[in-house]
């Protein structure tokens, strides 16, 4: 039966690695973004709990049934595949103490494939290769987290998140509950769960009483601004919903008796319009000669309750996400892998990119750092020209990428969506964060681009 070890060594004890992996949002932080997987409910850790996991696209999608057992507080637990698409499988979780300060964990996994012997001679070039670059993907994360959380000796927070269903949103609010931290999701109708905060920014209610006592608020909530072509119905609700939205959450967090003590606001690095070869920074004035421009003016405006009634307030100007299961890569790489990829436009428009996981330090590092306030761009330091992405994506997947898309056809066929968003170049650069000493795990863009693809088995970044 085929076997295999995943060993990485972390300076955590023993003790900080089992916490993580035993808090709720581990099974979300570990699941890697490009697998159709999904967590349909989870018990626990302990001996007999069982996690439902459906595996695949719906309706084809299969049901994995894992019950938990061998579970040793501080030392290790394991699964055994009670339903799901392998005949056997097996995992041991190991969290072996080197020092007060340092621990190994290792994933053994025991499995049998379906059709043996003959699969078992296919399954080093079958299964192996992408289990080997599943648990290198999840190293790579429990050693990022774990890194991030260590950074900030805190007590745990009280955190409420709009936006927690989006691609952010949903990363964060795991993120945060495997660091200790307990998270208040805001959700727009009447709360059901314990960690539920009814807002509505359509008709004006917030339950404000409820937000008394968190220490810090971050706010996502938006409409998506992806759409083959903006209409008029499409464009009231994109501005809308940020700056009435915004507007009736720093509303609320002024009226509260016990306010935060911090508001992340989001925002987009589409305040500063197009700006062609010109490098820019928070220090540069916002321009609204745009449809972008205007929404980013009104969405930091609009958290002036918050900002007058003395609460931190940081404006963070996010680039574009780079998620394989979320946001431009989404569409894009699919392409690019199909051989059909090619650059909008001439190609040298420069994208302010930020890895997902750079995303979630970034937004942790402003709720922890008391001197961080107003615009900060949340980007990698260097942002890249759309040609260069898109060359990097085809040297991912070996596919070749020398098409170039007219910015006729662009603009015939999406409007003005078209030179908002492929066709404008923002070369923004984060110097709020680089002042601050922010450390980014994924800056290299070929490396992000492989860690969120799933195309390296290198469990922490080549040297």
């Amino acid at each position: 039966m085929p076997t295999l070890r995943f060993p990485s060594v972390l300076d955590v004890s023993a003790q900080a690695l089992y916490d993580w992996h035993a808090r709720p949002g581990a099974f979300q932080r570990l699941t890697p973004p490009w697998a159709p997987v999904e967590l349909a409910a989870f018990e626990g850790i302990g001996n007999g709990e069982r996690a439902v996991i459906r595996l695949g696209y719906e309706p084809l999608a299969l049901t994995w049934i894992a019950e938990h057992h061998g579970h040793q507080s501080g030392r290790q637990f394991c699964d055994r595949q009670v339903q799901g698409p392998f005949k056997q499988w097996n995992h041991q979780h190991c969290f072996e103490p080197i020092s007060d300060t340092r621990s190994r964990l290792v994933d053994d996994i025991t499995y049998e494939l379906p059709l043996a012997p003959l699969s078992t001679a296919l399954a080093p070039y079958v299964a192996e290769p992408e289990l080997r670059r599943q648990f290198a993907y999840r190293h790579r994360i429990t050693r990022h987290d774990l890194d991030r959380h260590r950074a900030y000796e805190s007590a745990p927070k009280r955190i409420a998140i709009s936006g927690s269903s989006g691609l952010v949103g949903r990363a964060l609010v795991a993120f945060l509950r495997t660091g200790g931290h307990t998270v208040h999701r805001l959700v727009r109708r009447p709360a059901t769960r314990p960690d539920e905060i009814m807002w509505n920014p359509s008709t004006g209610q917030v339950d404000a009483a409820a937000l008394n006592g968190v220490d810090a608020v971050v706010h996502l909530a938006g409409e998506n601004v992806f759409a083959p072509r903006w209409t008029d119905a499409k464009k009231a609700r994109i501005f809308d919903s940020r700056a009435r939205g915004t507007r009736l959450l720093a509303d609320a967090l002024a009226s509260l008796n016990d306010p935060p003590s911090a508001f992340i606001s989001a925002s987009a690095v589409g305040a500063y319009g197009d700006r062609g070869d010109t490098s820019v920074t928070e220090s540069d004035a916002p321009r609204t000669t745009d449809f972008l421009g205007e929404v980013c003016a009104a969405w930091e405006a609009a958290t002036t309750p918050a900002e007058a009634a003395g609460i931190r307030t940081v404006h963070l100007r996010i680039g574009v996400v780079l998620a394989a299961n979320g946001g431009a890569l989404q569409v894009l790489a699919p392409l690019v892998q199909a051989g059909l990829g090619g650059t909008p436009g001439r190609g040298d428009a420069f994208v302010p990119w930020i890895a997902l996981d750079d995303l979630l330090g970034t937004i942790h590092h402003a709720l922890h750092s008391e001197t961080l306030r107003g615009p900060v761009n949340a980007t990698a330091p260097e942002p890249v020209q759309l040609r260069t992405l898109v060359d990097t994506l085809g040297t991912i997947f070996r596919r070749p990428t020398p098409w170039r898309i007219p910015q006729a056809l662009i603009r015939a066929l999406s409007g003005e969506a078209a030179d908002a968003m492929a066709l404008k170049s923002i070369r923004a650069r984060p110097a709020r964060l680089q002042e601050e000493g922010y450390a980014w795990a994924f800056d290299d863009l070929a490396f992000a681009l492989r860690h969120t693809l799933g195309r390296t088995m290198h469990p922490h970044r080549p040297k």
